[in-house]
């Protein structure tokens, strides 16, 4: 272990591989790939080495039951003063009035929100799977589609947009006791007032799910949901760029009951090291240089998309407002499937995913999801966005088992560790 001189008792990778070497060949090779390779899953980022610190962190061996000042274990001041410090910071950063930072995963905050708001069997409208949503949003292979009476809004055929006049529609019809906004795979900003109107109309909760552009919000680059929403569920990995976990922001009134949610309903001991995580990844998000980030990974999601536009593979809904762009492989003649196995090959790594109106299932599926986040932390900017898109457009169209398509794949991947380089995930040295 590493014992710096202020007392620090953290990793120390010579442990780890007298240990156990089969596992520190994967943290290498897990880096390796991370340095070598495009990384544009939209929902991943690269998390700082302060944050990495917390989390492996001595703080990894506290049981902590129950919430500050009020736990079930004893020796709990110091993980308690990590907690209280990330709730305020939380609180601060998004103007809400209650946070908890205890979830383990944004499914586990959004299972904490029902928990709390509504009873199995009560009606939830929310977006459909195909459409953007999350398997929470009442998938019917996940807990919200088995114990509640999911009713699912849809896009527009033709814009391709949420249709706010089905939403009001449907809840009118359903009377649902909660109304959930937020996506996976919706590359526009939502209008929270409407669905807070909505919501209102048919007294239902309102519960928006920002797992994926939180982080946007936190640097000021798109409106924020707090002020309409009952609960805010999120993640803090992301464009948040925090450790993978949970967070929930709501309204003083619904605080006990979202507490009681979390725990005892819902979870046992937090993760106090994941705690302290997020208290940094909050002080590093309250920053000028993380509205500078998020402002530039918007940026950068326009470029990438208008450059995909270029090589002719159609944008979804046209664009982009945030840190995503969903793409329409159909006119290329390639599924979503062969696209990402194709981009893999070239050190491109990214996802396949449903379009609107899919006619494949989901995993084949007709599109790609591309996002921002990691490519801007390292620095990149809209001149690489074309770039990029120049590399995928030329991995979709390269069929390994045609004669030089492997070649040409190879080809690819030699180019992306060229860019890469240039622009290291975790600097050597």
């Amino acid at each position: 272990m590493e014992n710096v001189g202020d007392g620090f008792w953290g990793p120390d990778f010579q442990e780890l591989s007298a240990v156990d070497p089969e596992i520190a060949g994967v943290v290498l090779g897990e880096l390796a790939r991370l340095r070598g390779g495009l990384q544009l899953i939209a929902s991943e980022n690269l998390t700082s080495p302060a944050v990495l610190a917390a989390l492996g962190s001595t703080l990894t061996n506290k049981y902590a039951e129950g919430y500050p000042g009020r736990r079930y274990y004893g020796g709990c001041a110091e993980v308690d003063r990590a907690e209280e410090i990330g709730i305020a910071r939380a609180k601060e950063l998004f103007g809400a009035e209650h946070a908890n930072l205890q979830p383990h995963s944004g499914a586990s905050a959004n299972l904490a929100a029902y928990a709390a708001l509504v009873q199995p069997g009560d009606t939830v409208l929310a977006m459909d799977l195909p459409h953007g949503g999350h398997l929470t949003h009442g998938s019917r292979v996940n807990f919200s589609g088995k114990w509640f009476h999911a009713v699912g809004y849809r896009v527009r055929p033709d814009t391709e947009l949420i249709d706010y006049d089905e939403v009001r529609d449907l809840a009118r019809a359903h009377r649902p006791k909660m109304i959930i906004c937020g996506a996976t795979a919706y590359p526009r900003l939502i209008d929270f007032a409407r669905f807070r109107e909505i919501a209102d109309e048919v007294d239902a909760y309102l519960m928006v799910d920002a797992a994926h552009f939180i982080g946007l919000v936190a640097g000021g680059a798109i409106p924020s949901p707090v002020p309409y929403a009952d609960v805010v569920c999120a993640t803090t990995h992301k464009v948040l760029r925090g450790p993978r976990g949970g967070m929930i922001l709501c309204r003083e009134a619904l605080a006990a009951r979202i507490d009681k949610a979390v725990f005892p309903f819902t979870q046992g001991g937090p993760l106090m090291h994941a705690v302290a995580a997020k208290a940094v990844a909050l002080r590093e998000a309250a920053q000028p240089d993380f509205r500078a980030y998020a402002a530039q990974v918007i940026s950068n999601a326009q470029a990438l998309a208008e450059g995909l536009t270029a090589e002719g593979m159609r944008p979804v809904s046209g664009g982009t407002d945030t840190h995503l762009a969903l793409i329409d492989l159909r006119a290329l003649g390639v599924t979503g499937a062969d696209a990402e196995a194709r981009c893999d090959a070239a050190r491109i790594t990214l996802n396949k995913n449903a379009i609107p109106y899919d006619p494949q299932k989901p995993m084949v599926a007709s599109g790609l999801r591309v996002g921002t986040p990691s490519v801007t932390t390292q620095g990149m900017r809209e001149g690489e966005m074309r770039t990029i898109a120049a590399l995928i457009a030329r991995a979709v169209r390269t069929d390994p088992a045609a004669p030089g398509g492997a070649d040409e794949l190879a080809r690819i991947a030699a180019d992306v560790t060229e860019l890469v380089t240039a622009f290291p995930a975790y600097p050597r040295g």
